[in-house]
């Protein structure tokens, strides 16, 4: 098995210790399992059908016992504790949502929080402030019955509701699997928006790698009621740990990969760049010099306006703002690789620019397919050698080519 040490300024929310689950019939689920989820942390469990990873997660708020080993959570042995008490501190999300049809949107969320004695208008503030946090107006949906939402707003709920409590730990079953792809997305990308608020320790069961990948910030992939591997998803990707998981990632897992890949500053080529203001006279020269055949176009705060073409029937006169080309093919810093392929296709580009993720639009640099494909190269040789990416060298076949 493939693991990694969990973030060492997080304290440890979950630990199993050689936990095993074997059914009267001579069935092992789980089979001598023994790992660690840092606080905060966000773990994906991931593999086919029968493998183990939802009795795992079942086992967490004792919905299944385990027959040996020991399960901890926040340092606190859970066979010891009364299973209802336990499973108010853990939020518990699953792929029906399972709403209650006859309370409302408010009704549902408010739950947990009124089992444990919070008081109605206390219950209903925290429901209120949740469903607003998952992108539902408590004014518009508060009211609704679950029959009036739709797959992704019931699931939103569900979210919402497992929160209610502010619990330390949440566990998730393939809580996107029951809606469609577009919406799944969608779903994906809020959740990762509110992980960043919330700061919670998930598990989440999947069986996509895709998805694995996306949210992950470790993944554990399941063979036969154990990990064979337990690494951050561009390990995974990049070093399969077993020969079951290189087939279980799939053939393509280099463009998975992608997707998990930042671009870093060091991926990026400084092309020529002039100014709005610049005559185009100056212009011309310096492209000429640099044998360069266009420049980035900044303006005065060296902010990200366009490009422009060397020669090709523009007028020697007047300056580049007049001359200036939009610039559509552009993404911020550190987004991932995958995002920056899709922009080269999507613009038919040989490079895209760079910003600061600050948003404030400074130029950083460009990026060509030569330099996303060192980067790939980069990230998985760093992975290899357990050093910055930065500082691994590859063979270079990087040059700045055309728009």
């Amino acid at each position: 098995m493939g693991f990694t040490e969990p973030a060492p300024q997080w304290g440890i929310m979950i630990r199993f210790e050689h936990v095993t689950k074997r059914y009267a019939d001579g069935t092992t689920a789980v089979d001598d399992l023994s790992f660690e989820v840092a606080e905060g942390e966000l773990v994906t469990l991931v593999g086919p059908s029968g493998c183990g990873k939802t009795t795992t997660m079942k086992m967490v708020n004792r919905l299944i016992e385990p027959t040996d080993g020991r399960i901890f959570l926040d340092g606190d042995d859970i066979s010891t504790i009364d299973p209802v008490r336990l499973r108010r501190r853990i939020g518990y999300v699953i792929q029906q949502v399972g709403l209650f049809p006859h309370r409302t949107v408010l009704e549902n969320t408010a739950t947990v929080p009124h089992l444990l004695g919070w008081g109605r208008e206390k219950g209903r503030k925290r429901a209120a402030e949740l469903l607003d946090l998952v992108g539902l107006d408590p004014s518009v949906y508060g009211g609704r019955y679950p029959e009036q939402l739709s797959g992704g707003q019931r699931q939103r709920v569900g979210v919402a509701r497992a929160l209610a409590a502010d619990p330390p730990v949440l566990l998730m079953d393939e809580p996107f699997g029951a809606v469609d792809p577009v919406v799944r997305e969608r779903l994906q990308n809020e959740f990762l928006k509110l992980q960043a608020q919330v700061r919670k320790t998930v598990l989440f069961v999947t069986h996509d790698i895709e998805e694995a990948v996306r949210l992950g910030d470790r993944i554990a992939v399941y063979g036969h009621g154990r990990i064979e591997q337990f690494d951050s998803p561009a390990s995974v990707l990049g070093a399969p740990a077993t020969p079951y998981v290189a087939d279980f990632v799939g053939a393509d897992r280099g463009l998975k990969r992608l997707s998990v890949t930042p671009v870093e500053e060091s991926d990026l080529d400084q092309p020529p760049v002039v100014h709005l203001d610049d005559p185009l006279t100056k212009a011309t020269e310096r492209l000429r010099a640099e044998g360069a055949r266009w420049a980035v176009v900044l303006d005065g705060q060296d902010n990200l306006h366009g490009w422009i073409p060397a020669g090709g029937g523009v007028p020697a006169k007047g300056t580049v703002r007049e001359h200036a080309r939009r610039m559509d093919a552009w993404l911020p810093l550190g987004a991932p690789l995958k995002q920056a392929f899709a922009t080269m296709l999507q613009h038919d580009a040989g490079w895209i620019a760079v910003i600061d993720k600050e948003g404030t639009g400074r130029f950083l640099g460009v990026l060509t397919p030569a330099r996303l494909h060192e980067a790939l190269r980069r990230s998985i040789d760093a992975d290899a050698q357990d050093v910055p990416r930065a500082e691994v060298a590859v063979e270079s076949v990087a040059g700045v080519g055309s728009p």
